[in-house]
């Protein structure tokens, strides 16, 4: 392994814990030289993920459409920053260069981004791991939500086996 894509937040307001998580985490990939791609924010987990990497002195890559730069949201002191017209792009290219994924707590995006690989997984798509860090329960709602599609024949018994 020697890249994987990490989908996480980039609000402030979130608990120390998933901080801590993402710290943990980033170190973890920097110790054992696994590069990683992410959405090239700046501020919250995405922030801090960028951060660890940087002061193991591992590999980060950010992804972010251009209509971001004129927000400011894009992180400068990573070393490759990817520009691209729109999100759908955006997240091809987090698709398309990494060896997993792994999904970090977040919202919309997070959650679009997430759902997204899952879904090209089930369509035999995407072929890689996928990885929810569940931190404090914080997936626990929407793993509960994946049962209940399978208990109501939405989706079969092999396709809650498509992540870990």
């Amino acid at each position: 392994m020697k890249q994987v894509t990490i989908f996480c937040a980039s609000s402030n307001k979130v608990s120390a814990n998933f901080y801590a998580a993402t710290e943990a985490l980033a170190k973890i990939l920097a110790r054992n030289d696994i590069g990683v791609v992410y959405g090239g924010g700046k501020e919250g987990l995405m922030g801090r993920l960028a951060e660890t990497i940087r002061k193991e002195n591992g590999q980060i890559k950010g992804v972010l459409p251009e209509f971001m730069r004129s927000l400011n949201w894009h992180n400068p002191d990573i070393s490759e920053l990817i520009w691209t017209k729109h999100m759908a792009e955006r997240k091809q290219i987090l698709i398309e260069q990494t060896d997993a994924v792994i999904c970090l707590p977040g919202g919309y995006g997070t959650l679009d981004e997430l759902l997204e690989v899952i879904s090209l997984k089930q369509l035999g798509q995407f072929l890689k791991p996928i990885v929810i860090l569940n931190t404090d329960g914080y997936f626990d709602p929407l793993l509960q939500m994946f049962n209940k599609m399978h208990d109501e024949n939405f989706i079969r018994e092999m396709h809650l086996e498509i992540w870990r």
